[in-house]
């Protein structure tokens, strides 16, 4: 059985609230455009996704065997004559952000190959605006989930009084949460008739 002092639990969640109040990802022109070599980027992601905890942090979520496997995998554009500009370190960014919660085919959908470098721009700079909003409701929603273990007076009636109900709500979550962001990206091009919702309506009937 797992178990864990509420005290510490209550003082990480603090600590990772704060961070997440000066977290944010670099705007498009803040990403170098000079043409960096393979490790340059590496280090370059590491500074803009570092929310990752210490312990996890030797296995690394970004290397060059990955970054290669991208390219290979045509989920990104290639170097030019191995130099990585703006718009790939833009790719790198969404396609690690979302790489833990969706497919790869699914993260090439919300980002796809060969399109203009207006259009990285503009998916990329949509993609920040969401992060931040998205970090904000995160925030939110532990701070009413957690309002026991953190000793709110007005926490909810279903807060949760332990952190291990807190691990795994919050697993579960992450779970409902990718399912439901997939199953909306497959209706891309679908209208009702043809998008299988019709037949699931009858069989309820």
């Amino acid at each position: 059985m797992m178990q864990y002092d509420e005290a510490l639990v209550a003082g990480k969640l603090r600590r990772w609230e704060k961070y997440l109040d000066n977290y944010r990802l670099p705007q498009w022109e803040e990403i170098p455009e000079l043409g960096l070599y393979m490790e340059q980027v590496i280090v370059q992601l590491k500074k803009y996704l570092d929310y990752m905890p210490p312990e996890l942090k030797e296995e690394q979520f970004i290397t060059a065997a990955t970054i290669n496997n991208y390219v290979r995998m045509r989920v990104m554009p290639g170097p030019e004559k191995k130099r990585y500009y703006r718009k790939h370190i833009a790719y790198l960014i969404i396609i690690c952000s979302l790489k833990q919660g969706m497919s790869l085919a699914l993260v090439q959908k919300i980002i796809p190959m060969n399109i203009p470098e207006e259009e990285v721009e503009r998916i990329y700079s949509t993609f920040i605006k969401l992060h931040a909003h998205a970090i904000q409701y995160f925030k939110d929603q532990v701070r009413l989930a957690a309002g026991t273990i953190l000793g709110h007076e007005d926490a909810p009636e279903w807060s949760l009084s332990s952190p291990q109900d807190l691990i795994v709500e919050t697993a579960v979550v992450g779970t409902f949460s990718r399912l439901l962001s997939e199953k909306l990206l497959l209706l891309e091009g679908h209208t009702l008739e043809d998008g299988g919702s019709i037949e699931i309506v009858d069989k309820k009937r």
